[in-house]
């Protein structure tokens, strides 16, 4: 018997329960507690994800702050969550970390198992997997079986927010709607197409036609013959590769490049954007061109015809006379039907595409002005003309005219309006049913004009040929029938299954297809790459218009994204066509399909090898090649060993024959730092996968095939060790050697290290002292025994200077020591090489060595010519030294000059002249100046030739003399007596010691400052200065102050043979601490005349040169290597600058000629510059002016400027700079300019009967009235001043332009009272003004006459570089090109 609990046993059994319930729940709620208590104490993991899956995601960072006991398996679920993909559909890597490959997504292990570090980045890289995209990850919430779906929640097919593709304009926004379902390939089983850039159009079209059972079906029924055409050329072969290639690859897109090169398209034409229906016509013509030169025509007749079997409708153009009933009409054909959206002028768009069509075979009446003149009646009448279908295609296509022009703006719109469509349309209504017949028709032989870029007309008889009644369409045959007869209603219905979409605005945007699919009924977006599935409710939304319940933001997406193109396929199931499968392909499309399964299989190993190929910088400093490091890239697949890796360097390195294989390693290395990392002993069968961390995209070190010499052995390089390089100090010779690298560590100890460098040195370590170079001029004594490395800044690579000897210098304090200023001046010594002038007296001399040759093997007639031109040097130093005494004597403030020769570091205090020396000194040094360059050019067995010869009054060219700077007029003062007080009188600031000119020596002027005593380093700026730097202050007074500064110098021949002809080089040591006065001073003797008679050009990489002049600046913008040009020639003074002349030229082909270089000074007239510039233009030009028959002028470019009168003022009236640049003009007659109020105008008369522009001429106005301007130019032309038309050219000067143009792109006669507003702005001297008569009619002319002239215009304006047109850019007309490409016109500029 069963037994009941009483009331009160179940009261308290259910009070039990509460009770235990309540125990479990705090049980639970203290156990997350204490979770989160644990997880919040323990160390966290820091990952950052970068997906380089897509090209628009590769900058995109996904960040994850995990606990550190998470597993590897949940970092995977995390990262999938997180990027939106199915988890397990993509790879996680390391990008910078020394683990291997992939990281396995089922692992359980921690994070800190698997290498993480907590609290640090740590770097991971999200990739494909197995050659595969990620797929993303499907949104439940909105799938079509759905029944909760909020109302609010929108479903969207465009493009997706995460990867919208290159091809949406700027115009386009996507919206944050979301498609109903997002599939990879293997569920929706279709496969996308990769836009190249914003090809989506071409996408758009090509996955309709895929889709299309009747065209797919026909092209593979089509076979190619490879000995016929071309494969790369052939258009239905790519397209067949295409569509096999979407029905059978598995990958997730593939490209349509092969398409676009048979279409004869390059890389640019991707960048083009088209119309959707624009192409299919263009293609569809192109198709039908291949096929009908095709010998298959035979095999199959549907495939040579098949655009027309299946897209090619008929529809009659009539008009009917409404007296007589008389009707004349055409047949034309199509190929889509047009239909409006907004009839012109309306304000209400159709609502439906049935209204659309109904409007478009609604006839109109022509009445009252527009009646139509019968041939019957023999009168006007009002009629009635419209269109009447007579024949629908099978595969009917619909142009919703969406894109129009507004007349308002003048602009292009696209109309948004909504316009439904329906799923299955019925065109019975839409045909010809009239029941009355014409009592008389009338062919029209001439087909008109088309219907409006849709329709295409043929020539027809009133009788439908044979072909007319085809079975793929419906067909009207009216020919022996006196009553038209329609087929059942049932062959008239069609059903939808594209629609193609465009979204954005008239500018540009973005195209998609939704295509149905005969198959199963489902819809597809294909959008690019991404196909998905979409319902009836998506289709709906491309309908257009507004709609309210989608809220405030949703216009953009109703306004922009809506049906562009419709197809319909005729319903009728004895001709609607299945998709091929695989095992019905014919035999050639087998074969296709099995090669392009090989390729796909052999781009997917690639792919593989690739992955696991391990790319990383090769260095080696190679034995013969100059002793170069040379670089290049290792590849290396992960599973090859060190020793088959070291073979691969050997090859590429090319050191086969050179050095043995057993005598190479690799070593660890780092190229930035120079230093070696580790060697890796004992592991030549180690994989290199696991050597190098890995296969990453970038490493964070490099290999270094290293070589030794047979009797060598390889040094170990371990892990932890720092490399130093030992330079050995010797203080007896002022020599640092170079150096010799050691490798210690960082705990060791300052005793231990010179322990090691006494190894390596055989120095005694007792009395080293080292010295570490920290950083650029940071030197720092290594004095604390116990120390070490570390402590002292010692890092991977580092640099030492080591000296021992028992020299007092060790008990000076190190800053004052020798040892000190040796290395200050290493550190900051730069090598130049200096190219001489042939003139200069220095480079006469025989140079017998390089750098670092032995002297001793020149011959003795060498060196005899050498000791005499030293000797001479020696004397000519003698006499600027008298000079120099001499001027000293003259002046009261005058100082005593001392001078050391204790060492190579001299001290020269430079004198400070007062006063110039007078006429009589300058000629005694002038005359020897010439006695010394008579006595050089004997001894060095007269290469030296006569100055007077050196500088020749010959015509020369222009480039000559525009290259030529030691050869100017200006330069020539060197060796003038006439101009003596330029020539010595302000050279000389004291006497330099000059040591022997053949031999390397030394010319310093005192120790070296202390390093706290910094000086001014600023960049040479000589290009961009505004004005020159003087080497002597305003009372005289040299500004060579008494630097501490390091000169050495040699003579040099260089190995390429370019100084041959004279040239000569020295190679100069110098301190870039210098000042370029200083560093003049010094190449006096090497250039054989004072620094004020030479100019310095710094040469760059481009050869270059720019003239440095900032005298009181140093040569820290110097660096090792820098080449430097000496040109003679006067070196600027303060308030000088140099001009280069150009002669304007107005009416000549080349109106800019380059004449001279010249000098202009501050405080300068104009007039006194012409008069300096009078003799250097007749010297050197051959021009003969007078001062009053040429004028100066403002140069911008090559725009001449504003007018210099002869009483302006340089840097009062006119701003000038360095490098000036200024146009000298040849006047016909007497200058006209008076005045800085009158304004000089460039007028050409343009005479459109003659086709010509005549010579220009000048018009000097006292305003800026246009009033005068006309009257000026009426008066020299002779044309009424109520007929002149006038107008600004444009562009630079001459303003060329084509005379086929002129008479329509220039502004004619402007509505303005002045010259200085707006459109001709004419505020200064220069403007060009075209002119002309405005009742003179332009020249009649032929066809061929025209292109003639159109030739010769285009041959002058190419020559002046002129623009043949100033049209704007028109938009690029899409073309398919069946002969591989477009041919270039090679006459088109």
């Amino acid at each position: 018997m069963e037994m009941v609990p009483s009331e009160e046993n179940q009261l308290v059994l259910k009070e039990g329960m509460f009770w235990s319930c309540r125990q479990s729940i705090f049980d639970e709620m203290k156990k997350r507690f204490s979770q989160v208590e644990n997880a919040a104490e323990e160390p966290r993991v820091l990952c950052i994800v970068q997906d380089t899956t897509n090209a628009k995601t590769v900058n995109e960072r996904l960040t994850l702050n995990l606990p550190a006991s998470t597993t590897l398996s949940k970092l995977f679920e995390d990262v999938a969550h997180k990027a939106g993909y199915v988890n397990g559909t993509f790879d996680l890597a390391w990008r910078k970390t020394g683990d291997m490959g992939p990281l396995d997504p089922s692992s359980e292990m921690s994070l800190t198992e698997s290498g993480f570090e907590p609290g640090k980045r740590n770097f991971l890289q999200l990739t494909d997997k197995d050659g595969e995209q990620p797929q993303i990850a499907s949104d439940e919430s909105g799938t079509a079986g759905s029944s909760g779906l909020d109302d609010r929640q929108e479903r969207f097919i465009g493009p997706l927010p995460r990867d919208c593709t290159v091809g949406c304009s700027s115009d386009y926004s996507s919206p944050s709607y979301s498609y109903s379902s997002i599939l990879n390939k293997s569920d929706t089983g279709y496969v996308g197409l990769v836009n190249q850039a914003m090809t989506c159009y071409l996408n758009s079209l090509l996955q309709t036609l895929f889709m299309t059972p009747e065209f797919r079906n026909a092209l593979y029924n089509w076979e190619f013959e490879e000995s016929e055409e071309d494969p790369v050329t052939s258009i239905p072969y790519q397209l067949q590769r295409l569509f096999l290639l979407l029905q059978t690859s598995k990958k997730r897109a593939i490209e349509t490049t092969d398409v676009t090169r048979s279409f004869g398209w390059d890389s640019s034409e991707a960048w083009q954007q088209h119309d959707v229906q624009e192409l299919c016509r263009v293609m569809f013509d192109a198709l039908e061109q291949k096929w009908k030169q095709t010998e298959q025509q035979q095999f199959s007749p549907l495939t040579a015809d098949l655009i027309n079997q299946l897209y090619q409708g008929k529809l009659k153009d009539y008009v009917r006379c409404l007296e007589c009933g008389y009707e004349s009409w055409r047949i034309d054909t199509y190929l889509d039907i047009p239909l409006v959206i907004r009839p012109f002028g309306a304000s209400q768009a159709y609502g439906s595409v049935e209204e659309a069509l109904q409007a478009f075979v609604q006839p109109e009446t022509l009445d009252g002005a527009n009646q139509y003149f019968c041939e019957r009646c023999k009168k006007k009448c009002d009629a009635r003309k419209g269109l009447r279908f007579l024949h629908f295609p099978y595969l009917l296509t619909l142009q919703l005219k969406r894109f129009d022009f507004d007349y308002t703006t003048m602009h292009r719109i696209k109309l948004n309006d909504r316009m439904s469509f329906p799923e299955e349309l019925d065109m019975g209504p839409f045909m010809d049913v009239e029941d009355e017949k014409s009592p008389q028709t009338e062919s029209c032989t001439d087909s008109g004009a088309e219907n409006e870029g849709s329709c295409h007309s043929d020539q027809m008889s009133n009788d439908f040929s044979a072909d007319d009644g085809v079975d793929e369409g419906i067909c009207l045959d009216s020919a022996s029938s006196t009553e038209r007869v329609l087929k059942p209603k049932s062959s008239l219905t069609f059903e939808l299954f594209s629609v193609m979409v465009h979204s954005g605005s008239a500018a540009g945007g973005h195209y998609y297809a939704c295509i149905k699919s005969f198959s199963d009924g489902q819809w597809y977006s294909f959008n690019d790459q991404h196909v998905s599935k979409i319902t009836q409710e998506d289709i709906r939304k491309t309908y257009g218009g507004s709609s309210g319940s989608r809220g405030y933001y949703s216009s953009a997406f109703a306004s922009s994204t809506n049906a562009y193109m419709l197809i319909y396929r005729l319903k009728d199931p004895s001709r609607n066509a299945k998709y091929l499968d695989c095992d019905d392909f014919p035999e050639h499309i087998k074969h296709l399909v099995q090669r392009e399964k090989e390729s796909e299989e052999q781009e997917k190993r690639q792919r593989e090898i690739e992955r696991n190929t391990c790319k990383i910088k090769l260095f080696c400093m190679h034995p013969v090649k100059m002793m170069a490091m040379m670089e290049n890239k290792l590849e290396v697949h992960k599973d090859k060993t060190l020793r088959e890796a070291t073979e691969m360097a050997y090859k590429l390195m090319e050191l086969d024959g050179v050095v043995p294989l057993d005598c190479c390693r690799l070593v660890k290395y780092d190229e930035f730092h120079e230093y070696l990392e580790r060697s890796y002993e004992g592991e030549d069968d180690t994989p290199m996968g696991l050597l190098l961390g890995g296969v990453k995209s970038s490493y964070m070190f490099d290999l270094l095939l290293e070589t030794r010499r047979p009797e060598q052995v390889f040094q170990p390089y371990k892990p932890g060790e720092v490399m130093v390089k030992v330079h050995v100090v010797d203080l007896k010779t002022d020599t640092v050697a170079p150096p010799v690298s050691i490798r210690a560590y960082l705990n060791q100890s300052i005793t231990e290290f010179k322990q090691l460098i006494a190894q390596a040195t055989e120095l005694s370590a007792e009395t080293m002292r080292v010295v570490l170079e920290r950083c650029y001029n940071d030197l720092r004594l290594l004095y604390v025994p116990n120390k070490t490395l570390k402590a002292e800044g010692f890092f991977r690579s580092n640099k030492v200077f080591v000296e021992s000897s028992e020299s007092p210098d060790h008990q000076v304090t190190f800053t004052d020591s020798l040892l000190w200023k040796l290395l200050d001046r290493h550190g900051n010594t730069i090598r130049l090489f200096v190219s001489l002038p042939v003139q200069s007296p220095g480079t006469n001399r025989t140079i017998c060595q390089k750098v670092g040759g032995d002297p001793e093997e020149c011959s003795e007639g060498s060196k005899g010519n050498r000791n005499s031109v030293e000797t001479i040097l020696e004397e000519s130093t003698e006499k600027l030294k008298n000079l120099s005494l001499q001027q000293q004597q003259g002046s009261c403030t005058s100082d005593s000059q001392k001078s050391s020769d204790t060492s190579d570091f001299e001290h020269i205090e430079s004198p400070s002249p007062s006063q110039e020396l007078d006429s009589s000194v300058s000629a005694v040094v002038a005359v020897d100046n010439r006695e010394l360059e008579n006595r050089i050019r004997a001894a060095g067995g007269g290469t030296y030739s006569d100055p007077e010869t050196q500088f020749p009054g010959e015509e020369r060219s222009d480039s000559e003399v525009n290259n030529d700077r030691s050869t100017s007029s200006v330069d020539s003062d060197i060796l003038s007596s006439s101009h003596s007080s330029d020539t010595l009188c302000n050279a000389d600031s004291g006497p330099i010691q000059l040591a022997n000119g053949l031999d390397s020596h030394s010319i310093t002027s005192s120790r070296r400052s202390k390093a706290n005593e910094g000086k001014k380093e600023t960049w040479d700026t000589a290009e961009e200065d505004s004005g020159t730097d003087s080497e002597y202050d305003e009372n005289g007074k040299s500004k060579a102050e008494s630097y501490y500064l390091y000169f050495r110098a040699e003579p040099y021949a260089q190995e390429d043979g370019s100084g041959e002809g004279g040239q000569k080089c020295v190679l100069v040591h110098v301190d870039k601490r210098i000042t370029l006065s200083a560093f003049k001073q010094n190449l006096e003797p090497f250039v054989g005349v004072t620094s004020t008679q030479f100019k310095v050009f710094r040469v760059y990489a481009n050869n270059q040169e720019f003239e440095s002049v900032r005298l009181n600046e140093t040569l820290s913008s110097f660096s090792d290597d820098n080449k430097i040009t000496i040109r003679l020639g006067r070196a600027l003074k303060k308030g000088e600058y140099r001009v280069k002349v150009y002669q304007l030229l107005v009416n000549d082909a080349e109106p800019c000629k380059f004449l001279v270089d010249t000098v202009f000074a501050k405080g300068m007239t104009v007039k006194q510059s012409k008069e300096e510039l009078m003799p250097q233009l007749k010297d050197q030009c051959k021009l003969d002016l007078n001062i009053d028959k040429f004028r100066l002028r403002k140069k911008t470019w090559k725009n001449p400027g504003t007018v210099f009168l002869d009483y302006h003022v340089y840097e009062e009236d006119i701003n000038i700079s360095s490098n000036w640049e200024v146009f000298l003009e040849v006047l016909d007659g007497p200058e006209k300019m008076k005045s800085m109020s009158q304004l000089a105008v460039l007028t050409r008369r343009w005479n459109p009967a003659q086709m010509k522009l005549e010579p220009f001429q000048e018009v000097v106005l006292e305003s800026s009235s246009v009033e005068e301007l006309k009257e000026k130019l009426s008066e020299i032309s002779g044309v009424p001043l109520e007929n002149l038309e006038f107008a600004k050219g444009r562009g630079t000067f001459p303003c060329d332009i084509s005379v086929l143009e002129i008479h329509q792109d220039l502004d004619w006669n402007p509505k303005v009272s002045t010259l200085n507003v707006w459109p001709l702005y004419i505020c200064d001297d220069g403007a060009v003004v075209f002119y002309r008569d405005s009742t003179e009619e332009p020249m009649e002319q032929s066809e061929d006459e025209r292109n003639e002239l159109m030739k010769r215009e285009s041959s002058r304006l190419l020559k002046t570089g002129h623009r043949v047109s100033y049209s704007p850019r028109k938009e690029k007309a899409l073309k398919i090109y069946l002969d591989g490409g477009p041919v270039k016109d090679p006459g088109q500029d």
